[in-house]
């Protein structure tokens, strides 16, 4: 598994695709959080991320199908998955290996928006006035939200050749979890709305930025995380059906 993790990573940064994705991923949440005057931390007045943590899921939504759209298709387009499939691995370390590789680059793009946090800490008054634990907490949403459209993305990935297509329906499938729900639950009431609410990914994101790491949510993060990756593997092993 280590070394197809290499191997796809390498193969990213081989590729105008990692670069693509972490200069957009930067260049959008630094146009947002610093210089458009509706959403820019400077005339905000509050020193705090909360700009980031809300744009950078809708841009995960986008950037990481992109990332997620070649890992079967363009194995199958090319013919060589049979090949792949046929080494001494085990259709887990295959898909595991992919699935890591994906994260690993999607989770890159966060590292330098801590200069993002650095920059607030300074600049607040007094120094340092910043909920760092509310900070924390969204970055740890952010991971887990990255690791579940990444499964999602390897599953529609394996469910074609066509990349175009993995990918739309990896867009759709990441907007399903993370939006449809919640908009579903606007429109109930009572306990129906707080449990359909909870099937989502919202809810638990928005426990988690509040600083609040409950076991909660980080059960539902990898259990979506597992059921994906599991059907990814039953995807793989229809070729024998």
């Amino acid at each position: 598994m280590l070394t197809i993790l290499q191997k796809e990573f390498n193969a990213f940064l081989n590729s105008p695709v990692a670069y693509v994705v972490l200069g957009v991923f930067l260049i959008a949440t630094g146009l947002f959080v610093w210089v458009f005057p509706d959403s820019s931390v400077l005339d905000y007045g509050y020193a705090d991320l909360q700009t980031l943590f809300n744009l950078a899921p809708w841009i995960f939504l986008f950037l990481i199908p992109a990332i997620t759209m070649r890992t079967f298709a363009e194995e199958k387009k090319a013919g060589t998955i049979e090949l792949l499939l046929t080494r001494p691995l085990t259709d887990g370390q295959i898909i595991g290996g992919k699935y890591l590789a994906c994260l690993l680059l999607a989770l890159l793009a966060l590292v330098p928006t801590l200069l993002y946090y650095y920059s607030v800490y300074k600049l607040g008054n007094p120094e340092g006035n910043i909920d760092s634990a509310a900070t924390v907490g969204s970055y740890v949403g952010l991971a887990l939200l990255a690791a579940v459209f990444a499964a999602i993305g390897v599953l529609a990935s394996a469910l074609t050749r066509d990349q175009i297509i993995a990918f739309l329906v990896a867009v759709v499938g990441c907007f399903l979890i993370y939006s449809g729900f919640d908009s579903l639950a606007s429109v109930l009431e009572g306990s129906a709305a707080y449990y359909v609410g909870q099937l989502g990914i919202a809810a638990h994101y928005r426990d988690l930025s509040k600083g609040l790491v409950d076991s909660r949510d980080l059960v539902y993060f990898f259990s979506v995380v597992a059921v994906a990756l599991q059907a990814t593997r039953l995807v793989l092993r229809s070729r024998n059906w």
